[in-house]
C-alpha cells in the first residue's frame, strides 16, 4: 500500500465532500458524483462521499480516486463485452464522458445469498419468502452461499435522498419502464459483464459476490455501460481463501468492499432512517485501507494516491485555473 495508516488520518480532515465547478456547466449532485453539464459533454467528479443504506454518510480519504481509477480499469477490462461511456481520466478524481440517455433502472447482478440490508435478498430468504424479484428460490440454502445461478434482481432508480425499490422483469414491462427487446438486451449484457468479472475477480484470489450496473443509450440507440463497474462501491467482492471455512461455521467471509461501513452502521443500530451515525476516524482510516486493498488486488496495481488538495488540483488539472 502506498499511503499508511497516519496518512490517511491526516487526509480525513481534508476529503472532497462537496464541489463547485460552475465553468463545467450544470450541476447534477448524486450520492458519490456530481456530474457537470458542459460543453457537449458530461464531466464526473467522485468525491470521497460514501453512501449505504441510500444514505450518505460521511467521507473517506482517497475513495473517490480510488473509485474513479477502479472504474477506468474496468471499462478497459470489459470493452470486447460491452461499450462504455469513458472518453478521458484528466484527474485522479474526474472522468469526461459521454452523454447518454440513462435507463430508469438499475441492473443488480446477485451471485450469492447474503446482505445485511432490509431488502437484500438473504434477509427476505430468511423470512421464508422463495420468490425474490420474479425468481423463484429452493428450499435448504445457507447464508453466504452461491446461488444456482447469477441473478438479475433490478431496482427502480430513486431521487437523491430516496430508497430504490427492488421491481422485476414483469414489473418493468407491465409499468411500460423498458420495452421487452430492451430489458432483454440489458439482461444478457449485464450477465457476459458479471461472468468477465468473476472470472477477473477468482483470476486475483477473490468472489465477485453481487454487483450493479447501470446502463444508457448512446446517439445510435446502443446500450453503453455508465456511471462505474465493480468497483467496491458498486460490488461486493469476498477473498476466495477464507470463504469457505466462514461458510460453514456460519461466519462473514473476509470482505473488501463497503460492506465494513455498512455493517459498522448496522452495530449502531443504523438502518438508513433519520440522521447517521459520525463515522470515527479509525472506521474511516480502515474502510480506506479496504478500499486500497480492493483497488490493488482487483487490478494487480499498486494505488499511488495524490495528496494535492483536491479541489485546486481538479481546476488546475481541468484548465479551470
Amino acid at each position: 500500500m502506498g499511503i499508511d495508516r497516519k496518512d490517511l488520518q491526516a487526509l480525513c480532515a481534508r476529503t472532497l465532500s462537496e464541489t463547485d465547478f460552475p465553468e463545467l456547466g450544470e450541476r447534477l449532485v448524486g450520492k458519490v458524483r456530481d456530474s457537470y453539464l458542459g460543453r457537449g459533454r458530461r464531466t464526473l467528479v467522485v468525491t470521497d462521499r460514501v453512501s449505504c443504506f441510500d444514505r450518505v454518510v460521511g467521507t473517506i480519504p482517497c475513495k473517490g480516486q480510488l473509485l474513479n481509477q477502479m472504474a477506468a480499469f474496468w471499462f478497459e477490462q470489459t470493452k470486447p463485452i460491452a461499450k462504455n461511456h469513458l472518453l478521458s481520466v484528466p484527474d485522479p478524481n474526474v472522468s469526461i464522458v459521454k452523454e447518454c440517455k440513462t435507463l430508469p433502472v438499475e441492473f443488480v447482478v446477485r451471485g450469492y445469498l447474503t446482505g445485511t440490508t432490509s431488502t437484500s435478498i438473504w434477509t427476505a430468504y430468511a423470512r421464508g419468502d422463495r420468490r425474490y424479484c420474479g425468481h423463484v428460490l429452493p428450499d435448504g440454502l445457507r447464508r453466504h452461499e452461491r446461488l444456482p445461478a447469477p441473478l438479475l434482481t433490478p431496482t427502480t432508480k430513486a431521487l437523491h435522498g430516496e430508497h430504490d425499490e427492488l421491481t422485476s422483469r414483469a414489473e418493468l414491462l407491465e409499468r411500460g419502464t423498458l420495452s421487452e427487446p430492451l430489458f432483454d438486451a440489458a439482461h444478457a449484457l449485464v450477465q457476459r459483464l458479471f461472468a468477465e468479472g468473476t472470472r477477473h475477480a477468482a483470476k486475483q484470489g477473490l468472489i465477485l459476490v453481487d454487483t450493479k450496473y447501470e446502463l444508457g443509450l448512446d446517439e445510435n440507440g446502443e446500450l453503453v455501460v455508465i456511471d462505474e463497474i465493480h468497483t467496491p462501491d458498486s460490488s461486493r467482492y469476498w477473498r476466495i481463501e477464507g470463504y469457505d471455512r466462514a461458510l460453514s461455521e456460519g461466519a462473514s467471509p473476509p470482505s473488501i468492499d463497503k460492506e465494513y461501513v455498512r455493517l459498522w452502521l448496522a452495530e449502531q443500530g443504523y438502518k438508513g432512517e433519520g440522521k447517521p451515525p459520525e463515522l470515527p476516524i479509525e472506521v474511516r482510516v480502515e474502510a480506506a485501507t479496504r478500499y486500497i486493498d480492493a483497488f490493488e488486488q482487483v487490478t494487480g496495481r499498486a494505488f499511488v494516491p495524490d495528496t494535492a488538495e483536491p479541489t485546486a488540483r481538479i481546476r488546475r488539472n481541468l484548465g479551470l485555473v
